[in-house]
């Protein structure tokens, strides 16, 4: 009888089995047009614990009522913006609606490092562009049910004049036509934040099984 068959692997057989037991942190964008509900759903991932380092964005927009410094985002002046662009300090910048807004590397890397998975909200054209230069990152695109849900949820928020609303809900349509561009897409239902949120982390958990890991280099 052959004893060879069926025998264990020889001795110094090298089995990595190390690049599964410990996945790399992600660089997660999560992102979809204005209204869909990009703040709403990350806010909520805070106040239910998600592990995770949520980058806090730069911008020179003026803050609004209720808005949190540090929070919500980083407010600068469009000077302090200027200059931290000519230091290459931002990973990612984008005028969106008149505003300028940007996503810190230092803050990116140093939570990379510390092996926490990274998630950012941006735009549809802020996420083109981190794809570009991480093309590991994995991006996830969330909308409404419905263009006509969005367009109300963003005739509801009441924070632009007639014409900026108009310019917004025109832009929010061209954005849609993006989708194909991102890994996921998840559907952001009126009073259904959890299943979001519930499908973002399966999203992820997902990732982490992956036998080929993404490897994020910046």
């Amino acid at each position: 009888m052959d004893e060879k068959q069926g025998s264990e692997p020889k001795e110094g057989y090298d089995l990595d089995v190390s690049r599964f037991l410990e996945p790399s942190p992600l660089l997660i964008v999560l992102s979809g047009p204005s209204g869909v509900g990009k703040d709403v759903t990350l806010n909520h991932m805070k106040e239910l614990g998600c592990p995770f380092h949520f980058v806090v964005t730069i911008t020179d927009r003026p803050q609004r009522p209720g808005e949190v410094h540090g929070v919500d985002y980083y407010f600068v002046s469009s000077e302090e913006f200027a200059a931290m662009l000519e230091r290459d300090e931002l990973l990612e910048h984008a005028v969106v609606y008149d505003q300028n807004k940007g996503i810190p590397k230092s803050q990116v890397r140093e939570a990379l490092a510390s092996g926490k998975d990274v998630i950012m909200r941006l735009d549809v054209q802020g996420a083109a562009t981190v794809r570009r230069i991480v093309p590991d990152a994995l991006l996830i695109f969330l909308r409404t049910a419905s263009e006509e849900e969005l367009v109300r949820r963003l005739r509801e928020r009441k924070t632009e004049s007639p014409e900026g609303l108009k310019r917004r809900i025109a832009t929010a349509r061209e954005e849609m036509k993006r989708l194909s561009e991102f890994d996921y897409v998840v559907v952001n239902r009126d009073g259904k934040l959890d299943e979001a949120v519930e499908q973002i982390m399966a999203i992820i958990t997902a990732e982490k099984c992956r036998t080929k890991q993404r490897r994020i280099e910046l």
